[in-house]
């Protein structure tokens, strides 16, 4: 039955009720990450705690109207909405607009608020190649709306997001009926171009080596993951206590974003690590059984693009901190500092709440 006949139900509440709990607990850790570096930088231990609380009530904004906004009408402009991310992309590349950091320009800064498109394009590009593919199986198309946004992307440069808008648009080309040759194709073609990216760049390069031997430079190039290491195996089973990591004061790069996991091994041990890592699963779990009931083509491509990005970019940041893969500069979600990325994932989470107002009876499927 089409979700347009459907009586609404009410939204997954467990999956609000999960969310609610991460992003909580994101909130706790990124103050017991930040309070040096708050002091050292803002002399005010409580200004990252601040700003994600701020983003956090924007985002929970975000969600609510997200979950009650007719599904229909988010179809109908998701064309507007990529336009709009698209233009993103190419103003953050402008200089004295777009921000620079650690060599990348991935930031637009809106007095006090750093944006980041990256971060709208996963949302952007999920609505939009839902609404595309249930009218459209053009492989070559398919191609050129994924080239034009990687090759944007790759500008800044950010690899991390092109891996995560890689494999969640592979997915929904997938659940869309696509042949496995096509599939077979992208994924050759996009590990040969990240191949080709690696080696032309010194810088990815440097990361690569250092994966492959954290040893070989240990106070440049393998630093951040010699730290990371170092600070998730001092936490031990039980950790150190909230507050009471050592690693945080200026050893461990970017405590309260890419590293924050290993901060939370630090302070929470093993169990607590274990723990959080089992919640962010459920959530994904979550995700891909609303898109498996989802009531129409749209939603279920939709659900499926935002579980795919969130199982990805949390396999990313968990997998680079545990020294499986090379660093990649991937916040972890609902858990990492950062404006645009909460906003922007509790607003996902919004969809996939209405989404699951109109999800089919399991025994009736």
């Amino acid at each position: 039955m089409l979700k347009n006949f459907t009586k609404p139900k009410k939204p997954d509440f467990s999956l609000f009720i999960l969310v609610l709990v991460l992003t909580l607990f994101g909130i706790v850790m990124v103050y017991s990450a930040s309070v040096f570096e708050a002091w050292q930088i803002y002399a005010d231990k409580y200004h990252f705690l601040k700003a994600q609380l701020l983003w956090f009530g924007i985002g929970l904004l975000g969600l609510f109207i997200m979950t009650f906004i007719p599904l229909n009408l988010i179809k109908k402009t998701a064309g507007v909405f990529f336009s709009l991310t698209l233009i993103l992309l190419v103003v953050v590349l402008i200089p004295g607009i777009g921000n620079s950091a650690l060599g990348a320009r991935r930031w637009i800064n809106l007095g006090g608020f750093n944006l980041q498109p990256t971060e709208l394009v996963k949302l952007s590009l999920s609505i939009y190649l839902s609404a595309w593919l249930i009218k459209h199986r053009s492989f070559w198309s398919y191609l050129l709306i994924l080239g034009l946004i990687l090759g944007l992307i790759m500008l800044q440069p950010d690899l991390g997001t092109a891996i995560i808008i890689i494999f969640s648009s592979v997915m929904v080309y997938y659940v869309s009926g696509a042949n496995w040759f096509y599939l077979l194709a992208v994924g050759i073609f996009s590990s040969l171009s990240g191949l080709a990216l690696i080696l032309t760049s010194s810088y990815r390069k440097a990361r690569m080596l250092t994966f492959l031997n954290p040893a070989l430079d240990p106070l440049g190039s393998s630093y951040h993951i010699r730290q990371a290491l170092i600070t998730i195996g001092s936490g031990g089973l039980f950790g150190l206590g909230i507050g009471q990591s050592r690693q945080k004061y200026q050893f461990l790069p970017q405590v309260t974003t890419d590293s924050i996991f290993a901060v939370i091994a630090e302070e929470l041990g093993f169990i607590g690590a274990g723990l959080l890592i089992i919640l962010l699963l459920v959530l994904v779990f979550k995700a891909f059984k609303i898109a498996r009931l989802a009531a129409d083509d749209f939603s279920r491509l939709l659900a499926t693009a935002i579980a795919s990005w969130l199982a990805i970019q949390t396999t990313i940041n968990l997998a680079a901190m545990l020294a499986l893969i090379p660093l990649t500069g991937v916040p972890l979600p609902f858990i990492s500092y950062g404006g645009s990325s909460l906003i922007v994932n509790l607003a996902a989470v919004g969809l996939l709440l209405n989404i699951s107002r109109y999800q089919i009876n399991p025994k009736k499927k």
